[in-house]
């Protein structure tokens, strides 16, 4: 080969983000695989290629060892080395991206519909109500203190001290009894519903979804291969007596705040529930997402603490108190059934920061947590306030608009709307990210807006009631 030719072959930046061994590797191997370097072909010594690219000769020397380990070229002692013969089979057609599973095609497509970021988003908490400086004290000691094996794979299912502080945390201020070994933690809600559904339902079979209700239920149970049916939800939450449960493994429910309508279940329904799916042989998985915000009422026990809920799976997690991104969340195991839920856990992978668990436990323990929510409680009230207020001020009876219960998100409710997607592509085009009412829903779809409320500021609501207006125009929307 002309040596020309072989500086050609390989264009080498020092100022690059890769080493030059690993850029003259490449380089030599690309060439070979597409035919620019043949079979057989000598390629320079060390020394002359060193003086063509102006390397040093062991840089050439660690990139030929790399092509030698694969392959790519042949060394005698005492010859340059050559293009290893290769057969190459012929390019196949470019395809486009691996075919996904049906399972993953319709549980991406789903999610899709309830992944949003901006002004407005359904139940997106404040990052700027964080306690950043308190976090920041209490995660630099945790990350200084040895973990008891954890920095490793011991205590797969949480740390000793977080499932202790929760266990505590359940019985005060939900009314669970439950010890602190039927508690797993995982990296959020999603991980616990994805642990669930692998824990009590087989592929294939169903789970109950409320309609409208949380999509990304939905898409953890469809990525499952279980069979989503709806189950409705009107003015007073999940109605089991407009449900077929007969043939349902799982079912899904948000009793403290149904997501995104924001009403709480009474308690007759509640036990109806307890009682149905017993008799059905399923398990309720109980999603108490945000239960800390409260808005009317006083607050009451979870569905997981009634008498007969041994078949209950509770969720909780600290994304809308704290952050998402800090992806903690935990799942108390009905009786009995810890054991196969951590080594599934396990089996998965869904551990959670072990760091981040520490903190955790040190700032629930501490009190910190409960003083952290009292704060933002009351701005996340002063917030629901601006939202509804604007909306009332400049629609009136044009929208039906009830506060929620509790919550992060308001549901409008336009029943004369023939669709409600061109509307929240209009509204969203406008800089807000609003989700569609519709969109929640798996039977017959309502029709309207689901709107957040966490981030939001008076020019915000103001902003934002100013567009619904115009773009809802003229029409009356009882």
């Amino acid at each position: 080969m002309e040596p020309d030719v072989f500086a050609s072959l390989v264009a080498l930046d020092p100022a690059g983000p890769d080493t030059l061994v690993a850029q003259l590797y490449r380089g030599i191997r690309q060439a070979v695989l597409d035919g620019r370097l043949a079979a057989g072909e000598a390629l320079p010594s060390s020394r002359a290629a060193a003086g063509l690219l102006g390397v040093g000769r062991n840089t050439v020397n660690a990139a030929y060892d790399l092509l030698l380990a694969e392959g790519v070229i042949e060394v005698r002692p005492g010859a340059r080395p050559r293009v290893a013969a290769m057969t190459r089979p012929a390019a196949p057609a470019d395809n486009g991206p691996p075919r996904l599973s049906q399972r993953a095609a319709k549980a991406a497509v789903v999610l899709r519909r309830g992944l949003a970021e901006g002004p407005l988003a359904p139940g997106s908490p404040d990052p700027r109500l964080f306690p950043a400086d308190a976090w920041g004290r209490v995660l630099r000691r945790a990350a200084r203190h040895r973990q008891d094996g954890a920095e490793g794979y011991a205590h797969f299912e949480g740390l000793p001290e977080l499932r202790q502080v929760l266990a505590d945390q359940l019985h005060r201020h939900r009314g669970l009894v439950c010890a602190p070994e039927d508690i797993i933690v995982t990296p959020g809600t999603q991980a616990s519903l994805v642990l669930a559904a692998a824990a009590f339902a087989d592929p294939g079979e169903v789970a109950l979804v409320e309609s409208p209700g949380y999509i990304g239920a939905r898409a953890a149970f469809e990525a499952a291969g279980l069979t989503c049916r709806a189950l409705p939800v009107d003015g007073t939450g999940a109605d089991p007596d407009r449900a077929d449960l007969s043939d349902a493994r799982l079912i899904y429910v948000t009793p403290t705040t149904q997501y995104p309508t924001g009403v709480r279940l009474p308690m007759q329904r509640r036990l109806g529930l307890l009682s149905a799916a017993q008799a059905a042989g399923a398990v309720i998985v109980e999603d108490d997402y945000d239960a800390e915000f409260l808005w009317e009422g006083r607050g009451i026990a979870a569905l997981a603490a009634l008498p007969g809920a041994g078949h209950v799976v509770y969720l909780g997690s600290a994304a809308k108190s704290l952050l998402p991104g800090l992806r903690l969340g935990w799942l108390v195991a009905p009786p009995g059934s810890a054991p196969a839920l951590r080594a599934i856990q396990a089996r998965l992978g869904l551990a959670a920061n072990v760091h981040a668990q520490a903190a955790l436990a040190e700032f629930m323990a501490s009190g910190g947590y409960r003083a952290h929510l009292a704060a933002i409680s009351a701005a996340y009230r002063d917030r629901l306030a601006l939202v509804t207020g604007a909306l009332s001020d400049r629609l009136g009876a044009r929208a039906r608009l009830s506060a929620p219960a509790g919550g992060l998100q308001i549901a409008i409710d336009l029943p004369e709307l023939a669709e409600d997607q061109t509307l929240r592509s209009r509204l969203n085009a406008e800089g807000f990210a609003v989700g569609a009412l519709s969109d929640y829903c798996l039977d017959a779809p309502l029709t309207g807006l689901v709107v957040g409320f966490g981030t939001a500021t008076e020019r915000e609501a103001r902003r934002f009631a100013e567009a619904l207006d115009r773009h809802l125009g003229p029409v009356e929307v009882a």
